[in-house]
């Protein structure tokens, strides 16, 4: 079994299928917007470390990235609190992507004998890369067995 590659594969699907991600990519770094062509919103998969809790269990602690460019209006600040930017917007919809693919992952993992934390983190991405962007990251781990080895 080649658990990485087939997390990798998974995640990116759930991405695709989603109608608010343009773009999934897998770099894990802080500027997401490394390639002209990328169309935001950009959903990163990175899994981040893995370990060996048992002979029978792999354990990948995954970063599900999802970011949207900001637009920001020259105009003067009508509105000190929302101010003249779609953050907002940026932030509810990218955290709507991260919860369906976590709800579609969690349904789909219970099915393969594949268990999460029950309780991930997300982290607020504002106003970060050079194109200027915002988001959220899900970061949770992932329990699979290990079916390639047997110590028998």
């Amino acid at each position: 079994m080649n658990a990485y590659t087939q997390l990798l594969n998974y995640i990116k699907l759930l991405g695709d299928a989603d109608v608010f991600v343009n773009t999934a990519t897998k770099t894990g770094e802080v500027d997401f917007d490394t390639y002209k062509g990328n169309i935001f919103p950009i959903l990163d998969v990175f899994i981040a470390a893995g370990s060996f809790p048992s002979n029978a269990v792999i354990r990948y602690t995954i970063e599900l990235t999802c970011v949207n460019l900001r637009d920001i209006n020259k105009e003067v600040v009508n509105d000190k609190f929302f101010e003249n930017d779609n953050e907002v917007d940026n932030m509810n919809e990218t955290q709507s992507v991260l919860n369906r693919i976590w709800l579609n992952m969690i349904r789909d993992f219970a099915d393969n004998n594949i268990t999460a934390s029950e309780a991930p983190t997300l982290i607020p991405i504002i106003y970060e890369g050079k194109n200027i962007y915002d988001g959220w990251t899900l970061t949770f781990d992932v329990d699979v067995p290990n079916t390639t080895i047997a110590l028998c």
